[in-house]
């Protein structure tokens, strides 16, 4: 991808693929899903999920898995209102960078 993601678009996407599971998710399975639409490493990743941990917006939770811990993320209540605050953005902001790129064609 040519374009550059942003703190703020890493957040909201981790925090829509996280809110998709009930009860939450683990690390390797969120990497994995955030990759259907990014290209990201999990060391990039991390970061992100620590982030959104600290700001209070996931919760997080170890659980036995094949003789191991694994570490599950869930989304907490501000998560949820954060993530709403980020679609509703990202519609208004799409929509205006859609009707930019419309009418640089609509001149050539």
């Amino acid at each position: 991808m040519v374009f550059n993601t942003g703190a703020a678009l890493l957040d909201a996407i981790v925090l829509a693929v996280v809110s998709k599971e009930v009860d939450g998710t683990y690390g390797y399975k969120i990497t994995q899903d955030v990759r259907e639409v990014i290209e990201i490493s999990e060391s990039t990743l991390y970061p992100v999920l620590r982030r959104l941990q600290k700001d209070d917006c996931l919760e997080v939770y170890d659980m036995e898995f094949g003789g191991r811990n694994r570490r599950y993320y869930k989304v907490t209540e501000k998560g949820r209102i954060q993530l709403n605050l980020y679609i509703s953005e990202w519609k208004s902001y799409s929509k205006r960078i859609t009707m930019m790129f419309e009418e640089g064609r609509s001149n050539e």
